[in-house]
C-alpha cells in the first residue's frame, strides 16, 4: 500500500539552491535534443528559474495571515458579499502544465468584514503554489472560513486546464468548474442559488 504524505511545505533551509534548479533545466534542455549553450539558450535555465520563482511563489505567503485584518464598522451588514470572475494562473500538479481561470468568492459577514482585495490575494496565494482545482477551491472557502468565522461561504473556480487542452487528449475550449459550500451556503438552497445565479 502506497503511503500518503501529508501536504507540509518543505522548509527554505531544505530547499535546492538557485544554481541546483538552473543545472536542473540545463539538464532538461539537454533531454529535449537542443543545445543549452547556443545563444538562444544560454540563459534560458536563469529565466525558467526566475520565472519559476514568481509562478510557485505562493508557498511563501500566509493565507490566513492576509484575512486577519477585518473591519467590524459595517452597521450591521449581513448580507451576500460576492466578488466575480478573479483570474488566476496555477500549475497542475502532475504534468506542471498551465491551469488559467477565474474564481468567484462569496461569504455572509458574521460581525466582520474584510477587504475585497483580501479575497482575491487569497486566490492568487493558493494559485501561485502547484494544485488540483478541486483542492484549490476548498483551501480558498475553508480559510475564509476560518479566519472570518462567517454564516457561509462559497466559492466556484472556472479554469482551462493545460495539460488535457495543449497535449494529452488535446480538448481545447473545455473548462473545468469545481463549487465549495459551507454554512448557510450549503444549508439554505435559497442562499446558494442566489450566490451561482451572480456568476455568468
Amino acid at each position: 500500500m502506497q503511503k500518503k504524505h501529508k501536504e507540509q511545505p518543505v522548509e527554505k533551509s531544505d530547499r535546492p539552491s538557485r544554481q541546483e534548479v538552473e543545472t536542473a533545466v540545463h539538464t532538461i534542455l539537454r533531454w529535449t535534443g537542443d543545445n543549452p549553450d547556443r545563444d538562444g539558450l544560454r540563459d534560458t535555465p536563469k529565466r525558467v528559474t526566475k520565472a519559476f520563482e514568481e509562478y510557485f511563489r505562493g508557498y511563501n505567503e500566509d493565507p490566513e495571515q492576509i484575512l486577519s485584518t477585518t473591519f467590524e464598522e459595517t452597521e450591521g451588514y449581513d448580507e451576500m458579499i460576492v466578488l466575480r470572475g478573479i483570474r488566476f494562473e496555477s500549475h497542475c500538479e502532475h504534468h506542471m502544465a498551465p491551469i488559467i481561470g477565474r474564481a468567484w468568492v462569496s461569504y455572509i459577514p458574521n460581525g466582520r468584514v474584510v477587504g475585497i482585495s483580501k479575497l482575491a490575494r487569497v486566490v492568487e496565494v493558493y494559485a501561485k503554489r502547484l494544485q488540483i482545482q478541486e483542492k484549490m477551491t476548498a483551501q480558498i472557502a475553508n480559510a475564509i472560513d476560518s479566519v472570518l468565522k462567517p454564516q457561509g461561504v462559497g466559492v466556484v473556480l472556472k479554469a482551462e486546464h493545460f495539460c488535457m487542452t495543449a497535449r494529452g487528449i488535446m480538448k481545447p475550449g473545455t473548462d473545468l468548474v469545481t463549487s465549495r459550500m459551507l454554512g448557510c451556503f450549503r444549508d439554505s438552497p435559497v442562499t446558494r442559488q442566489e450566490f451561482l445565479s451572480m456568476i455568468e
